[in-house]
């Protein structure tokens, strides 16, 4: 198969896996509780993931896809980051789109599978602010938070989100470990911001279920492609302008040998 089939093919299965994960999540277990499980007399031990449980489920999802296809596609799975990392000057222009239309319909088929298993309970309806995990603000929101915050909120956290990245995928950092430090910061990122937006950070999660939502969720959808992709540029500007790496200290690494690699590393 073609390199480049096979990046887009990478992006797709790993965009699929982190909403059918994720969201997934949100839907089938987040709130999931047992009368069968008591911790004392009358009292009911929740099973039920809840906010902490949906963060880590996000937050590793990119963790394992990172690992399983980074080598492959660089495991975007979401289009701001693709946005960001281009704007850092990490990434070529030309796979822009089709990177974009293969997280989207990646999204699409995993927001199409959480609904299809989701469908298989007959209390499943899709009522509520935010059905399907979907993304919103006003009555969507899932804290009530109004337009201007939910959009200054996805803004500063897919911001944060893209100098974590292109932090620990600097070439500079210690190798290895940018996955874990990116599944960690997208937990932390949910944490914060689910009662805001239910957070995206990410136009094709957003999209992925939306479409199987509704229209009043898809007619929100604008905020969740124009905010994360906002933030994400300015952060890929942001650290290209600052933090990288100017070319005497390229020169200088470059003219390093394995023994002063292998030296530096014995007085760490």
């Amino acid at each position: 198969m073609n390199t480049e089939i096979k990046k887009y093919v990478a992006e797709l299965i790993g965009t699929f896996w982190l909403v059918l994960g994720g969201c997934g999540s949100a839907v089938l277990a987040a709130v999931y509780t047992s009368s069968g499980a008591t911790i004392g007399e009358d009292t009911l031990f929740p099973l039920g993931l809840g906010f902490v449980g949906v963060s880590l489920a996000f937050g590793l999802t990119v963790l394992t896809m990172a690992y399983a296809i980074g080598h492959i596609s660089g495991c975007h799975l979401n289009p701001a980051v693709s946005f960001g990392l281009w704007a850092g000057k990490r990434f070529s222009g030309r796979d822009l789109l089709p990177y974009i239309v293969a997280q989207v319909l990646g999204g699409i088929l995993g927001g199409l599978i959480v609904w299809l298993i989701a469908s298989g309970n007959a209390d499943f309806s899709l009522t509520g602010s935010n059905p399907l995990a979907t993304n919103g603000y006003g009555d969507h929101s899932p804290g009530g938070y109004p337009l201007f915050t939910c959009f200054i909120t996805e803004v500063i956290m897919t911001f944060m989100f893209l100098i974590i990245i292109l932090g620990a995928t600097d070439l500079r950092s210690p190798s290895g470990f940018a996955p874990i430090a990116i599944g960690l910061g997208l937990t932390l990122i949910h944490l914060i911001s689910i009662p805001v937006t239910n957070t995206s950070v990410n136009p094709a999660r957003s999209t992925g279920v939306a479409l199987f939502a509704g229209t009043e969720l898809i007619a929100q959808l604008w905020l969740f492609w124009v905010a994360p992709i906002l933030g994400a540029l300015l952060a890929g500007w942001l650290y290209n302008a600052l933090f990288a790496e100017t070319q005497a200290e390229q020169a200088a690494r470059e003219a390093l040998t394995d023994r002063d690699y292998e030296e530096e590393a014995v007085l760490k």
